[in-house]
Formats: structure tokens, sequence, C-alpha cells
């Protein structure tokens, strides 16, 4: 229950009160739980999407509403990795350098581009989910975000120099554990596209993919695992993910 407890005060703004200490134990709890925090979340931007639309707001602008709701309930921490990690990206010079330049407070070109790309790829998916009737595709949508951070974490990854959260919960978590959340998100993806159970399978499994191959090269560029850089695989894997369900609508 720490584990739980601290999930959900690290992720959430929900009134859920962690543990008064902190160590990598309870850290690494925390993150193998992560995915119910994101199916918590993603029951509730479905439920507003519903809302939204049936009181009359366009499927639109009830995406960009339940982007900006997702933002504030989890403190836009995780727009503000994303944000961090590709002005990081786009420096020049050694990875002391870029994790300078992350930890600067402002947002740079680059990182302004892409969080205005993830927030309106996820914003205009979850309008089409909505249109579509497609609740399941939304929640796990959410959820899969949460699942990235659990195999961004596993053993052998460790963390960037100077960095606390990184620290904490670098190469904390079993490659099992990993897998594990994966593969469930994938047999739930067989009911997210109705009609074509191959598509929500191959999307989770690309989103992954993704989202693995982005924190292996900020690892390298950055000299090791940052929480900005969870917060870009996070946001990534939700915009592919939510994308990838609306294809077929």
């Amino acid at each position: 229950m720490t584990g739980v407890r601290l999930a959900f005060s690290w992720l959430t703004v929900l009134p859920v009160r962690g543990p008064e200490q902190v160590d990598r134990v309870a850290a690494g709890w925390a993150i193998a739980l992560a995915p119910l925090v994101g199916v918590t979340l993603g029951v509730g931007v479905a439920g507003l999407l519903w809302g939204l639309v049936a009181v009359g707001a366009s499927a639109l602008l009830a995406g960009f509403v339940v982007v900006a709701g997702l933002a504030l309930v989890t403190r836009g921490m995780h727009l503000d990795g994303l944000a961090d990690t590709f002005d990081g990206l786009g420096s020049y010079g050694p990875p002391e350098r870029a994790r300078q330049i992350m930890k600067s407070g402002g947002a740079g070109p680059f990182g302004v581009a892409a969080m205005l790309f993830a927030v309106a790829v996820q914003a205009v998916s979850f309008a089409a989910l909505a249109d579509a009737g497609r609740w399941v595709a939304v929640v796990l949508a959410v959820a899969v975000g949460r699942a990235v951070v659990v195999l961004a974490c596993r053993r052998g990854v460790e963390a960037a120099p100077d960095t606390g959260f990184g620290a904490l919960v670098a190469s904390t978590q079993s490659l099992w554990t990993g897998i594990a959340w994966t593969g469930f998100a994938v047999l739930a993806a067989v009911f997210a596209v109705p009609g074509d159970a191959w598509l929500g399978p191959l999307v989770v499994v690309s989103a992954v993919g993704l989202s693995a191959l982005l924190v292996r090269h900020t690892v390298r560029r950055f000299g090791g695992l940052s929480g900005d850089v969870l917060g870009a695989a996070l946001e990534v894997s939700v915009a592919v993910t939510a994308a990838g369900f609306s294809l077929s609508v």
C-alpha cells in the first residue's frame, strides 16, 4: 500500500498522502504500480470526454479540455519534462551542457514545439476516439504512458549525474515487470479498436518501441536517466497510442 500511495501522491494532485520518507525500495514500488495510476487517470479522462460530448460540446473542444485537465491533475510535470528533454536534445555540446539547459527553468523553441505538437496530437486523437465511442482506447492510451515509465526504469539504465528523481528511480525495475505491464496493455488493446483486433496490439507495441528508442537515445545523450526523460517518454507514448487507436475511425 505504501507503493500505491506514493505512486498517486507523486504522479497526481489527488489527495493521497505518501510516506514521510522515500527510499529506493519505496520508489521502486511506486514506479512498478504507475500503470494503475494511468488506468485511474484514463477512466477519468474517458468520463470527462463522455460528459462534455453528452452536454453538447464538440468532440475537438472536449479533446483539448481533457488534455488540459490531465496536465492539471499531473501538475504539468510530464509536459515540462517533454519540453526540457527536447531542449536538451536540440542543444550543442557535451552531456553536461545539455543537462544544464534542461535545468535552466525556461522553455526553448525545441521544447515549446514538442509540447504543442504532443498536446495537439493527443487532443485531436481523443476527439476522434470520443466521436467513435472508443472509451477503452482512451483509457488504455493514458495507461500505456505510465507503463513505458516502468520499462524506462529497468535495471541497467543508470541515472544521469545530479538528478534527484532519476537517481531515486533509475534501475529499480525488473525487465519482467515492464514486460508484464506491456503484455497486459497488448491484450487489452485487442478491444481498443473494434473490427480491427490486430491494430490495437500493433499500436501499443509501436508506442512502447518508440518510447524505448527515445529513452535509449536520451540516456546516451544526457549521460543517464532523469525525471525529464521519463516525462518525455510518457507524453510521446500517450500521443502515439491515442493517434494509432484513431487511425481506423
